[in-house]
């Protein structure tokens, strides 16, 4: 796979309090569409519920670690353009900075923070969250506050596991 660094496995867990845009049954019928550079996967529709269990694992490869990952939730709609429902970003640098430890990484027992994130500028984190060192990946769960909409938080899981022999020279 040229040029790919890593596989993202993206777990949309669930939507929560997500706005209603059908509003003559008073819900949504929402998915997410996940977006990197120019890939695009997208999880099933829930059908009215604001508040949808997903638990989709959607895979993206990894080229570029300055380009963050998009999430964008939508009201899936029959006879009109669907509706946005907000969007996320999640910034892939503090992933790659903890892949960089290398073969480092393989001496540490499974479930070892490597770095505490932060909410800021570049990601749309409710919460603080963990990065954490799973045997061959590393794993963060989260929950991502929507921009651009009046209400709506969506539950995720990243996992990133490093392309064999790959060199992080990339900065």
């Amino acid at each position: 796979m040229e040029g790919v660094m890593g596989i993202l496995r993206l777990r949309v867990k669930k939507g929560i309090n997500l706005v209603v845009r059908d509003w003559t049954r008073g819900t949504s019928d929402p998915y997410v569409v996940a977006t990197l550079d120019h890939q695009k996967t997208k999880t099933k529709i829930v059908r009215g519920n604001c508040n949808p269990v997903w638990e989709d694992v959607l895979t993206l490869a990894i080229k570029d670690p300055k380009v963050p990952i998009k999430l964008t939730v939508y009201d899936k709609d029959t006879f009109s353009e669907d509706d946005n429902m907000g969007v996320a970003n999640v910034d892939v640098n503090p992933y790659v900075e903890c892949l960089q430890m290398g073969s480092d990484l393989q001496h540490l027992p499974v479930g070892t923070k490597l770095e505490t994130v932060q909410p800021n500028e570049h990601n749309h984190l409710a919460e603080e969250s963990y990065i954490i060192w799973n045997k061959d990946a590393i794993t963060q769960d989260m929950v991502l506050r929507l921009s651009d909409v009046e209400s709506g938080e969506i539950e995720v899981q990243i996992q990133i596991t490093l392309i064999e022999d790959h060199r992080l020279n990339i900065f």
